[in-house]
C-alpha cells in the first residue's frame, strides 16, 4: 500500500522560513517524479514545484521562484520544499504528489495531471 505523508507545516510570520517534508512508502521512490501543490480556501489548486526522479530537473511556479527550493533524497524516500521569504499569499494546504511520466517532467507537470499518488496535506499559515 502506497502512503505519501507530508509534514513540516505550521504558523510563521511573513519573511520567515519553513521546510516541508514528504515521505513516500510502498513504492520505489526513485522511479517517481515528485511535485508540491497548494490550495488556499476558495482557490483552485496551484502547482508550486516539481522535480524529476533523479533531481536533475526542477520547475517552479513564477510566484515562488527565487524563494522556494525543491529537493529530494532518494535514499530516504523523502521530498523537501524549503520555503524562504514567506508571504501571507503563501498560506495554503500544501500537498505532495508522486507521478511517473513516460514523456518526462516538464513545466506542464505543475498542472497536477498524471500524478499517481497524493498525500493528505500539511497546512502552512503565514501571518502579516
Amino acid at each position: 500500500q502506497v502512503q505519501v505523508v507530508e509534514s513540516g507545516g505550521g504558523l510563521v510570520q511573513a519573511g520567515g522560513s519553513l521546510r516541508l517534508s514528504c515521505t513516500a512508502s510502498g513504492l520505489t521512490f526513485s522511479d517517481y517524479a515528485m511535485g508540491w501543490f497548494r490550495q488556499a480556501p476558495g482557490k483552485e489548486r496551484e502547482g508550486v514545484s516539481c522535480i524529476s526522479w533523479s533531481g536533475g530537473s526542477t520547475y517552479y511556479a513564477d510566484s515562488v521562484k527565487g524563494r522556494f527550493t525543491i529537493s529530494r533524497d532518494n535514499a530516504k524516500n523523502t521530498l523537501y520544499l524549503q520555503m524562504n521569504s514567506l508571504e501571507p499569499e503563501d498560506t495554503a494546504m500544501y500537498y505532495c504528489a508522486a507521478g511517473r511520466f513516460t514523456t518526462g517532467l516538464s513545466i506542464s507537470s505543475l498542472r497536477g495531471l498524471g500524478y499517481n499518488y497524493w498525500g493528505q496535506g500539511t497546512q502552512v499559515t503565514v501571518s502579516s
